[in-house]
Protein backbone atom coordinates (compact mmCIF):
# COMPACT_ATOMS: atom_id res chain seq x y z
CA UNK A 1 0.00 0.00 0.00
CA UNK A 2 1.37 3.80 -0.79
CA UNK A 3 1.99 5.90 1.76
CA UNK A 4 -0.63 8.56 0.41
CA UNK A 5 -3.34 6.05 0.49
CA UNK A 6 -2.17 4.60 4.19
CA UNK A 7 -2.09 8.00 5.41
CA UNK A 8 -5.38 8.70 3.84
CA UNK A 9 -6.90 5.95 5.45
CA UNK A 10 -5.21 6.28 8.89
CA UNK A 11 -6.57 10.02 8.84
CA UNK A 12 -9.95 8.99 7.89
CA UNK A 13 -10.11 6.11 10.40
CA UNK A 14 -8.72 8.77 13.17
CA UNK A 15 -11.90 10.91 12.26
CA UNK A 16 -14.18 7.58 12.86
CA UNK A 17 -12.84 7.59 16.28
CA UNK A 18 -13.11 11.02 16.89
CA UNK A 19 -16.20 11.20 15.70
CA UNK A 20 -17.40 8.41 18.03
CA UNK A 21 -16.28 10.64 20.93
CA UNK A 22 -18.29 13.22 20.07
CA UNK A 23 -21.40 10.93 20.55
CA UNK A 24 -20.24 9.58 23.86
CA UNK A 25 -23.12 11.14 25.91
CA UNK A 26 -25.32 9.12 24.14
CA UNK A 27 -23.01 5.89 23.42
CA UNK A 28 -20.59 5.82 25.86
CA UNK A 29 -20.02 2.05 25.50
CA UNK A 30 -19.46 2.27 21.43
CA UNK A 31 -17.15 5.65 22.09
CA UNK A 32 -15.22 3.45 24.40
CA UNK A 33 -15.17 0.54 22.22
CA UNK A 34 -14.05 2.98 18.86
CA UNK A 35 -12.09 5.64 20.04
CA UNK A 36 -10.43 3.87 23.02
CA UNK A 37 -9.40 0.35 21.83
CA UNK A 38 -10.44 -0.93 18.19
CA UNK A 39 -9.28 2.80 15.97
CA UNK A 40 -6.04 3.51 18.24
CA UNK A 41 -5.00 -0.30 18.45
CA UNK A 42 -5.37 -0.30 13.90
CA UNK A 43 -3.36 2.81 13.98
CA UNK A 44 -0.81 1.19 16.61
CA UNK A 45 -0.63 -1.55 13.86
CA UNK A 46 0.10 0.61 11.20
CA UNK A 47 2.71 1.98 13.29
CA UNK A 48 4.15 -1.15 14.06
CA UNK A 49 4.10 -2.09 10.50
CA UNK A 50 5.76 0.84 8.87
CA UNK A 51 8.40 1.03 11.88
CA UNK A 52 9.71 -2.83 11.17
CA UNK A 53 9.54 -2.17 7.42
CA UNK A 54 11.07 0.69 7.47
CA UNK A 55 13.09 1.77 10.58
CA UNK A 56 16.59 0.72 9.07
CA UNK A 57 16.21 2.77 5.93
CA UNK A 58 16.07 5.87 7.80
CA UNK A 59 18.97 8.40 8.80
CA UNK A 60 19.12 9.96 11.70
CA UNK A 61 17.95 9.38 15.41
CA UNK A 62 16.79 11.04 18.69
CA UNK A 63 19.81 12.19 20.05
CA UNK A 64 19.49 15.75 18.13
CA UNK A 65 16.82 17.73 16.92
CA UNK A 66 18.89 17.84 13.58
CA UNK A 67 18.99 13.85 14.34
CA UNK A 68 15.39 13.89 14.14
CA UNK A 69 14.29 15.85 11.51
CA UNK A 70 16.78 14.02 9.21
CA UNK A 71 14.56 10.70 10.76
CA UNK A 72 11.56 12.37 9.78
CA UNK A 73 13.14 12.98 6.08
CA UNK A 74 12.31 9.26 5.56
CA UNK A 75 8.57 9.36 3.56
CA UNK A 76 7.79 6.18 5.45
CA UNK A 77 8.96 7.04 8.56
CA UNK A 78 7.45 10.48 9.00
CA UNK A 79 3.92 8.53 7.84
CA UNK A 80 4.49 6.87 10.76
CA UNK A 81 5.30 9.57 13.24
CA UNK A 82 2.25 10.90 12.27
CA UNK A 83 -0.26 7.66 12.83
CA UNK A 84 1.85 7.90 15.99
CA UNK A 85 0.29 11.16 16.46
CA UNK A 86 -3.30 10.05 15.34
CA UNK A 87 -3.13 7.11 17.36
CA UNK A 88 -2.20 8.67 20.68
CA UNK A 89 -3.99 11.91 20.48
CA UNK A 90 -7.18 9.81 19.90
CA UNK A 91 -6.37 7.71 23.08
CA UNK A 92 -5.98 10.65 24.73
CA UNK A 93 -9.27 12.26 24.02
CA UNK A 94 -11.06 8.71 24.45
CA UNK A 95 -9.23 8.33 28.71
CA UNK A 96 -10.25 12.20 28.30
CA UNK A 97 -13.94 11.58 27.91
CA UNK A 98 -14.58 8.16 30.31
CA UNK A 99 -12.26 10.29 32.73
CA UNK A 100 -14.80 13.31 32.58
CA UNK A 101 -17.68 10.85 32.78
CA UNK A 102 -16.32 9.11 35.62
CA UNK A 103 -15.59 12.68 37.51
CA UNK A 104 -19.23 13.14 36.41
CA UNK A 105 -17.51 16.29 34.99
CA UNK A 106 -20.68 17.65 32.42
CA UNK A 107 -19.64 16.93 28.80
CA UNK A 108 -20.19 20.67 27.58
CA UNK A 109 -16.58 21.05 29.90
CA UNK A 110 -15.26 17.90 28.32
CA UNK A 111 -16.08 19.51 24.62
CA UNK A 112 -13.73 21.85 24.02
CA UNK A 113 -10.65 19.58 25.11
CA UNK A 114 -11.52 17.31 22.23
CA UNK A 115 -10.99 19.49 19.34
CA UNK A 116 -8.22 20.85 21.35
CA UNK A 117 -6.25 17.54 21.93
CA UNK A 118 -7.21 16.22 17.76
CA UNK A 119 -5.53 19.45 16.96
CA UNK A 120 -2.53 20.46 19.36
CA UNK A 121 -2.70 17.08 21.91
CA UNK A 122 -0.63 18.39 25.02
CA UNK A 123 -3.09 21.28 25.24
CA UNK A 124 -5.97 19.51 25.15
CA UNK A 125 -5.11 17.45 27.86
CA UNK A 126 -3.86 20.57 29.75
CA UNK A 127 -7.20 22.65 29.23
CA UNK A 128 -8.61 19.09 30.47
CA UNK A 129 -6.82 19.34 33.79
CA UNK A 130 -7.00 22.53 34.63
CA UNK A 131 -11.39 22.56 33.80
CA UNK A 132 -11.13 19.86 36.52
CA UNK A 133 -9.08 21.30 39.01
CA UNK A 134 -11.80 24.07 38.34
CA UNK A 135 -14.38 22.32 38.84
CA UNK A 136 -13.50 20.36 42.07
CA UNK A 137 -12.23 23.19 43.88
CA UNK A 138 -15.61 25.18 42.83
CA UNK A 139 -17.85 22.22 43.91
CA UNK A 140 -15.45 21.81 47.15
CA UNK A 141 -15.66 25.88 47.64
CA UNK A 142 -19.88 24.70 47.13
CA UNK A 143 -20.05 22.25 50.23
Amino acid sequence: MSPDILFSLAGTLALVGWAALLASPVLPKFADAVAGLLVPLLLSAAYAGLIVAYWGSGQGGFGSLDEVAQLFQTRELLLAGWIHYLAFDLFIGAWITREGRRTGMPFWLVLPCLPLTFLFGPAGLLLFFVLRLARSRSMALAA
